[in-house]
Parts: structure tokens; sequence; C-alpha cells
């Protein structure tokens, strides 16, 4: 792959998201012809090379720019990574916990798909009885909104929080920040090869 097609995926994805469909007919538009599958294994390695955030909204997975891939400040992003491989309702709960405790506040429904969490997940685990979030009622859910400015928050934007948290959820949450310190951090030579060291659903 050449580093122009890196530039024109850039250039298609300048303040928007786009499945891998959508990118794949705008690259066509722009005379750049590559097989479906091809440009998906492409998307991955930006993604994994921090160059691109990956945010699946079922059935799809959508893809949008890191304004800064040298250095990802993004905490949505972060975080969205190290759970993906949960099932949906711990990758909610622990999404809702770690957030909630990082802002000292309720987790608004914008930053749960920005962290590849969709509305129809939140209303199935609502309406679950292993549920452990509710919709916030915080008196303070205006203000939170409009002191939020690296991303848009909708003016009404139901909020949720953790009703209930156990010793499973902490302990859970504890291994997605220690593997997020790995991502960030460079390791290598102080850790045994063979060992675990990555996240896994105990």
């Amino acid at each position: 792959m050449s580093q122009n097609l890196s530039e024109k995926i850039n250039d298609v994805l300048v303040d928007r998201q786009l499945s891998i469909s959508a990118i794949t007919r705008e690259l066509k538009d722009k005379g750049f012809v590559e097989h479906r599958l091809v440009l998906t294994g492409y998307l991955r390695a930006l993604r994994d090379l921090k160059k691109l955030q990956e945010i699946e909204i079922p059935p799809s997975k959508v893809y949008k720019r890191l304004e800064y891939p040298e250095k990802c400040t993004d905490i949505y992003s972060i975080v969205g990574d190290q759970i993906k491989s949960l099932d949906m309702e711990m990758r909610l709960h622990l999404a809702i916990f770690i957030i909630s405790r990082l802002f000292k506040r309720p987790v608004f429904r914008e930053e749960l798909l920005h962290l590849g969490i969709n509305n129809k997940s939140v209303a199935n685990c609502l309406e679950s009885s292993t549920c452990m979030i509710s919709v916030s009622r915080d008196e303070n859910l205006k203000l939170y909104r409009t002191e939020i400015t690296r991303i848009p928050i909708p003016a009404n934007d139901p909020a949720y929080e953790i009703k209930a948290e156990d010793a499973h959820l902490i302990s859970m949450a504890n291994v997605v920040l220690v593997d997020t310190i790995k991502d960030l951090v460079d390791i290598s030579g102080l850790t045994p090869k063979t060992k675990q060291t990555k996240l896994v659903e105990m």
C-alpha cells in the first residue's frame, strides 16, 4: 500500500466517521480501487498504529481520524479498545464505571457512542435483571453538558451511572487500567514473554 492511499483515507475521513463500505466508495470516486478485504486489513493496521479509531456500531464498524496519532489522548478510543473483546453488557458496565470514576460525573449517551456502545445495547442492559447501571438524575447534568468541550453533547442527552458495583466489576476495571498503561508505556524487556499480557474476562 502506498503512502498516497493513507493520505486519501485521511482526506475522506476529515470531520466525519465512515464505514468500510462508505470509505471504499469514497476512494473509488477518487480513483483508488481496492478490494474490500484488502482495505479492511489496511484500516485495521492503521487502527493498531493508533492512526485511526475504530468504533463498533453493530452491524458495522466505522473509522475516524485521530488528530494526533503520534500521541493518542482520546480516552474514549483508549478505553474502548481495551474492552472491545468483552461481551456488550460487561463492556457497558466497565465503560460507565471507568469513565465516571475518571471524570467524577455520570457518563452521557454520546460518550458511550464514542466508546463503541450503541443505544440499543444500553436499552437492552436497562431491561436486564443483571443490569448495574441506571439513568442519572444528577441535578448538575445541564452544567456537565456545557462544561464538556472535547466532544459535542446534545442538549437533552441522557447520562448513566453505576447503581451497584461488585468486586468482579472493580477487578475488571483494574485490569483494563493496567492494560491501558501497558499499551501507552513501553515495558518490553521488563516482562516475561510467556505471560498473558492482555485483558481476559474473569
